[in-house]
């Protein structure tokens, strides 16, 4: 058997030096690249002076989205393989990092991170909320908290909408503890639920659905769990139910001290958007400012 080869963008091949970033290595070793369609991409590439991702396309040998998967492994970007987690695909930041979606959360990520993260050293807690439901609040919240632990950051995703939850189902969680739980007193920090393949984000589910959602969010206890939450996590998100269906959003939103309103491209209603920001302005809360939702 000849010796291993190590193959990288630049399309230089060292038997002797193994380069586990490279592009072509991390694909051999994913079993997306035979070391024989390696060498005709390398071949090609120096014929062309092109780079080894677009050499390897133009022979047919792999797609975009292998060349995306290996950039991901080789600058550690935390990537979920479709097919191999329960997480939904509605989370395009967690399986396409790349994408124009994904670069749009990115965008969005860095103005809140300037706007408010990075202005004050208590500033840990987000709320994410809209005026009416369907406009994408639950999406905005789980994808930019991807996001946000693709930086690097310990991300914690709060699921506080009792009245039609959502994030359990997107992060493809089965757990039966939850926010509920430890705000009532029956439950800890073990219903925090880690992510596998996305090694700094973790996500708290509802939990069961109180009788008394407004009353369990008003407890003191909220508060302290985010103070607590906020000794491991630089990043906690909230995401909260519709404004216009319950007071509920207005609590979170305090107890955050912060949020962002989702609005929707052709449904979102200006006086209702307009109410939602006076209503958590006047409760003592920053509002970051709007989102319009267009996906």
């Amino acid at each position: 058997m000849p010796p291993e080869k190590e193959y990288d963008s630049s399309g230089s091949s060292d038997a002797g030096v193994r380069n586990e970033r490279s592009i072509g290595t991390i694909l051999i070793q994913a079993g997306r690249l035979t070391f024989e369609d390696a060498e005709r991409i390398l071949r090609l590439q120096h014929e062309r002076n092109i780079r080894f991702g677009d050499a390897a396309i133009e022979l047919g040998l792999l797609t975009q989205s292998d060349i995306d998967f290996a950039l991901a492994r080789q600058f550690e970007l935390p990537y979920l393989v479709a097919g191999e987690s329960r997480v939904s695909p509605e989370v395009v930041c967690a399986y396409a990092p790349f994408s124009p979606r994904a670069m749009v959360m990115g965008s969005l990520r860095s103005q809140l991170m300037l706007r408010w993260f990075d202005a004050g050293p208590t500033n840990r807690s987000l709320a994410v909320l809209s005026a009416d439901r369907h406009e994408g609040r639950s999406y905005i919240a789980a994808n930019l908290a991807v996001s946000f632990s693709q930086l690097g950051l310990n991300t914690l995703l709060i699921d506080a909408d009792f009245r039609n939850p959502r994030q359990h189902l997107l992060f493809g969680l089965q757990t039966r503890g939850g926010l509920s739980s430890i705000l009532s007193g029956r439950g800890g920090l073990d219903d925090v639920s880690g992510i596998p393949g996305l090694p700094n984000l973790s996500v708290l589910p509802t939990g069961a659905i109180p009788p008394n959602p407004l009353e369990i969010l008003a407890r003191p206890a909220f508060p302290q769990l985010l103070s607590e939450l906020s000794n491991d996590f630089p990043i906690i998100l909230l995401d909260a139910p519709s404004a216009a269906e319950c007071p509920d959003a207005q609590i979170i939103a305090v107890r955050a001290g912060a949020a962002i309103i989702v609005t929707r491209k052709n449904a979102s209603r200006v006086w209702r958007v307009r109410g939602v920001s006076d209503a958590v302005t006047h409760a003592s809360a920053t509002v970051i400012g709007s989102i319009l939702n267009d996906f």
